[in-house]
């Protein structure tokens, strides 16, 4: 039996800080609550140091600038703490594809620490990662350790376990985690679920997100057989897929009959189904998003949503109105890793309108500041309540007509005059 070093206080995280630092802490639960507390509180005994975060969810100071010469965040996807944050010009944004956040960090940082959240060590003197294994997973064994220990984190398995000797020191809490509750679909987000499940084969394996949209597919598919999952994102509406037997995974080509995921966000009721749940496999995300690894699946089925496409079909996910809302995650991982399956399928979903109807998320040109994420040469399939429009193998004027088909009635005409202005139709 391995007996793990005494836990000490959160502060002790300071002793293996320095100037000009890089620490990467985990996305969501992930992050080490108190430890970045210790290093927020006593930023100006240091100058240049930077945390690199996806996803924040605790709103901090530092976040906004306060300690901007001693303590800056750099974010790799903008959460609702940190897009205004973004917005005033108090931390950084680096555009990425998700699965090459890592190679990113061992590229362009000095990978200094590891800070992050954990399960209490297990008698092999394992900590375990727990809700996560992301990006920062890639460097147990190669960069030091610094835990927050929680007694609430379930324990999960895969690639997310660390071992007393690859850590610097460790803090112990009991808190509960940030829960994200299921979004409710509406009519709208019915009706989009109903045509995506209706082109899910049995045997399929599933990349979904969070949201009201995936949420709704995944109660779609209660009636589906044997489907596998291979996912960024473990969230809430997976469990009774699990439980009424649809979910075995029985015919995945790669961790068959495993359920994979890179990190989980939900409510405690998930938190608790991940607890020591031996079908989890929690990977790093250079193999969950590597499209090289999802190609490798023979029906790989992706969802992601947009906010706004243009009528050859490029998706801005990550803009709104021009400005920066998140960042691309892993939307053109699953989408390129769908391309090269060989009967996979992506899909683009998205309401028809904005703002209660009074704007079209289908526009002849992208508002002039958006982000194209997934480009019109990967770009599958459209699809809002109106209908699914297909793209791979289209013309642009196919393209056109099959995106203005599946606008709201109310702007068809509207786009249908400005495809002929552009010159698509």
């Amino acid at each position: 039996m391995m007996t793990a070093p005494a836990a000490g206080p959160a502060d002790a995280v300071l002793d293996h800080v320095s100037d000009g630092a890089d620490i990467i802490v985990p996305l969501a639960n992930g992050e080490p609550v108190t430890v970045i507390d210790a290093l927020e509180a006593e930023a100006k005994r240091f100058t240049g140091v930077r945390i690199h975060q996806m996803h924040a969810l605790h709103d901090r100071p530092y976040l906004h600038g306060d300690r901007r010469e001693h303590l800056l965040h750099v974010s790799y996807f903008l959460s609702h703490v940190t897009r205004p944050a973004y917005h005033e010009g108090g931390c950084e944004l680096v555009p990425n594809n998700f699965s090459e956040v890592p190679r990113l960090l061992r590229e362009t940082t000095k990978c200094s620490l590891v800070a992050a959240a954990s399960a209490p060590p297990d008698r092999h003197g394992y900590f375990s990662l727990g809700t996560n294994c992301d990006y920062v997973a890639p460097f147990i064994g190669r960069v030091p350790f610094f835990l927050e220990v929680n007694e609430r984190m379930p324990r999960t398995f895969g690639r997310n376990q660390v071992h007393t000797s690859q850590v610097a020191g460790w803090t112990m809490v009991d808190r509960p985690l940030v829960e994200a509750k299921p979004a409710v679909p509406g009519e709208v987000e019915h009706a989009i679920a109903a045509y995506v499940a209706e082109r899910v084969p049995d045997g399929a394996t599933i990349q979904a997100g969070i949201g009201a949209i995936p949420n709704a597919l995944l109660e779609r598919l209660q009636g589906h057989r044997d489907l596998g999952i291979h996912t960024e994102l473990l969230s809430d509406g997976l469990i009774d897929l699990v439980e009424r037997g649809v979910v075995t995974g029985t015919r995945k080509r790669l961790r068959t009959g495993k359920i994979v995921g890179t990190f989980a966000l939900g409510t405690d009721t998930l938190y608790g189904f991940l607890d020591q749940n031996p079908a989890i496999e929690m990977l790093p995300v250079d193999y969950v998003n590597d499209p090289r690894v999802i190609s490798q699946e023979d029906t790989f089925i992706s969802i992601n949503a947009t906010t706004e496409v243009d009528l050859v079909g490029q998706c801005a996910s990550e803009t709104v109105g021009g400005r920066y809302w998140s960042s691309s995650g892993g939307q053109a991982d699953f989408a390129r890793g769908a391309m090269y399956s060989p009967h996979g399928r992506g899909f683009v979903v998205l309401p028809s309108t904005a703002a209660h109807g009074a704007v079209s998320r289908i526009r002849g040109v992208l508002t002039p500041g958006s982000m194209v994420t997934t480009i019109k040469n990967t770009v599958d399939m459209v699809v809002t309540e109106y209908g699914v429009a297909e793209m791979r193998g289209r013309s642009i004027s196919q393209r056109a007509r099959g995106l203005i088909g599946i606008a709201h009635p109310r702007f068809r005409d509207e786009l249908e005059a400005e495809a002929r202005a552009i010159g698509y139709i």
